[in-house]
């Protein structure tokens, strides 16, 4: 976020989907008033690339954390029974996070409590996962593409993984390729963001149904006022001007649009 300040010379900078110390990928980095949009571009699916080790399994769920078990199997699993217990992850389940994790116990983050020495057990939240699809299998070494929900740990899905096949796991490599419509291809780095390089308020929100306002409807809206709703959409939904510009993200409540966030307010 700093060489992102550095780079614009602006203050508000944020991003939105937190990524773990150790993995590489994708960050949505949003400026200026888009910092208000992050939690609607965190509510996307997220895909990933990672590669599970088996036979070991660490206190943090990754490769930068103590051993905590390790089996050398006679055999180690065939790809099809690794499929099938990729497979059986699937749909919405009860996960447990990692113990170093930012999940707040007693209003404080759990990783500061284990970095501590404090026991640390998290209890199972429900999370998503759509796809975990085998890329390649070369023991110990399995590489997955994953898509998944808000607040699933790729980590806990590897140390899960594992248990499924009888074998301690961690997650030994992780990198973010996509948060909903946005490519890790089309990224750029934070030294070479530039004010030409940074995308509209609405690309941000492209996943989200879009209304186009008229001129009264624009002016209502940018005074925070509830404007007439059509269709069956329920929101979240981009209100956009006639020119295409985000105007305000809002809310279906009592047969309107009530705005939730507006980015350009009524002059």
């Amino acid at each position: 976020m700093a060489v992102v300040r550095r780079q614009l010379g602006i203050r508000a900078v944020g991003h939105a989907g937190t990524l773990d110390p150790f993995a590489t990928g994708l960050l949505v980095v949003l400026v200026g008033k888009a910092t208000r949009l992050a939690r609607f571009v965190e509510s996307e699916r997220k895909t990933y690339r990672a590669t599970v080790r088996f036979g070991i399994a660490t206190d943090t769920d990754d490769g930068t954390g103590a051993e905590v078990a390790r089996v050398t199997p006679g055999a180690w699993p065939e790809r099809p029974a690794i499929a099938d217990a990729a497979h059986a992850m699937l749909g919405t389940r009860l996960q447990r996070p990692p113990a170093y994790s930012a999940k707040h116990v007693d209003g404080r983050r759990a990783y500061d409590l284990a970095r501590r020495g404090e026991a640390v057990e998290l209890p199972p939240v429900p999370v998503t996962i759509d796809r975990l699809d085998v890329v390649s299998w070369a023991p110990p070494d399995l590489e997955l593409d994953a898509e998944v929900g808000k607040g699933t740990y790729l980590r806990a899905i590897a140390r899960d993984l594992g248990a499924a096949l009888g074998l301690p796991a961690h997650c030994a490599a992780l990198r973010r390729t996509a948060i909903g419509p946005h490519d890790v291809a089309e990224a750029i780095a934070p030294q070479a963001v530039t004010a030409e390089a940074v995308r509209a308020p609405a690309a941000m929100v492209s996943h989200l149904p879009r209304v186009v306002l008229d001129e009264a409807g624009r002016r209502d809206v940018g005074f925070g006022r509830a404007v007439a709703r059509d269709g069956e959409a329920t929101g979240p939904v981009a209100l956009m001007d006639d020119d295409g510009m985000l105007v305000a993200i809002a809310e279906a409540t009592d047969g309107r649009w009530q705005p939730v966030v507006v980015l350009e307010p009524a002059a």
